[in-house]
C-alpha cells in the first residue's frame, strides 16, 4: 500500500435517494482506507438529506450542498473543496467492488509515470447483467482514436492526479451531457493512461433519470467538444486527421437531422461552428 497516496473520492448526487447509500457503502467498504469521501448534494429535493444523515458523522466523510447546477459543477465543486493528490469519481447510481481503490493504488505505485487510470466495469441494465458490444470494449490501446466516436471511459472507473485534472480545468459546466467525453479527450490527446482489465465498478443503467437516455442529440455536444479540441489541443497530424474524419461524419448526420426536423437555429449554429473550425485542419 502507498501510505502517502491519499485519495479524494467524489460522489455527485441529485435526487437519487433510493440508490445513494449503495454507492456510499461501496466506498466505505473499500479495503484501501487512505481516502476522504466527498458527497456533493446538487440541490436534491427528495429524501437525499435523510440518507446523508446516516453518514455525516463519519470522520472520513464530508458532505457538501449546493444549488442544482448539474453533475459537472458538482464534481468540480467536490474537487475544489478537497485536498488529496489523487481524485476518484463515483456516480451515485454506480457501485465499486471492495478492492477498487487498492488495486488502482497498487497499479499507480508500480507505474510512477502514469497519472490517469481506468478499469473494466460490469454493466447492469434494469437489474440484468448485459455484455457490452465490441465497440464498447475498453483498454488503453489506441484509445484516443476509439474514443472520438463516443466515450469509452466511465467516470466511476477513473482515478487521476489532481494536477492533471486542474491542468485541463475539470469538467466543462456548460455541457449538459458528454462532459466526460470532453475532458477525457483533452487528456488522451497528450497523455498515456493505464488500464486494469478486471471489472472494478458496477455500472447501473436503464433508469429514467440517466442523462444518456434523456438527451438524444448527444452528437451536438460531441461536435462542440471536437471543434474545441482541434483549436486548443496540441494534436499530432495523425490525431488531427482522426478528429477530422469523425467530425465530418457526425456533422453530416446531425445537420441532415436538423434539416429534416426543421431545426434551423441548431443547424445554423453547428454550420457556423464547423466553418470556423476548418482553418485549424
Amino acid at each position: 500500500m502507498m501510505a502517502s497516496m491519499q485519495i479524494d473520492v467524489i460522489i455527485p448526487t441529485f435526487n437519487r435517494a433510493p440508490v445513494l447509500m449503495r454507492a456510499i457503502q461501496s466506498v466505505l467498504n473499500q479495503t484501501y482506507k487512505d481516502f476522504t469521501l466527498h458527497i456533493v448534494d446538487d440541490g436534491s429535493t427528495d429524501e437525499t438529506a435523510s440518507v446523508l444523515v446516516q453518514v455525516q458523522s463519519r470522520p472520513n466523510v464530508v458532505i457538501h450542498r449546493q444549488e442544482n447546477r448539474g453533475v459537472s459543477a458538482a464534481r468540480n465543486f467536490g474537487v475544489k473543496n478537497s485536498t488529496s493528490p489523487y481524485i476518484s469519481f463515483l456516480d451515485s447510481d454506480d457501485e465499486w467492488i471492495p478492492e477498487k481503490l487498492q488495486l488502482q493504488a497498487n497499479f499507480l505505485k508500480n507505474s510512477p509515470d502514469l497519472s490517469f487510470l481506468h478499469s473494466e466495469e460490469i454493466w447492469v441494465r434494469n437489474g440484468v447483467r448485459v455484455n457490452p458490444k465490441l465497440k464498447h470494449q475498453k483498454s488503453s490501446e489506441n484509445l484516443f482514436a476509439r474514443s472520438l466516436d463516443f466515450c469509452l471511459i466511465s467516470p466511476s472507473t477513473v482515478i487521476l492526479s489532481r494536477e492533471l485534472f486542474l491542468k485541463h480545468n475539470g469538467f466543462d459546466e456548460s455541457f449538459t451531457v458528454c462532459e466526460d467525453y470532453d475532458l477525457w479527450l483533452k487528456i488522451l490527446a497528450g497523455q498515456e493512461i493505464g488500464f486494469i482489465e478486471q471489472p472494478l465498478t458496477i455500472k447501473y443503467g436503464g433508469h429514467d433519470d440517466q442523462l444518456s437516455t434523456k438527451f438524444v442529440a448527444m452528437d451536438y455536444w460531441r461536435i462542440k467538444s471536437l471543434c474545441r479540441l482541434i483549436k486548443e489541443a496540441s494534436l499530432s497530424l495523425e490525431q488531427k486527421e482522426q478528429v477530422k474524419n469523425v467530425l465530418e461524419k457526425k456533422a453530416a448526420i446531425l445537420l441532415k437531422g436538423y434539416l429534416k426536423h426543421q431545426n434551423q437555429s441548431a443547424h445554423d449554429e453547428i454550420s457556423a461552428l464547423l466553418k470556423d473550425t476548418i482553418s485549424y485542419f
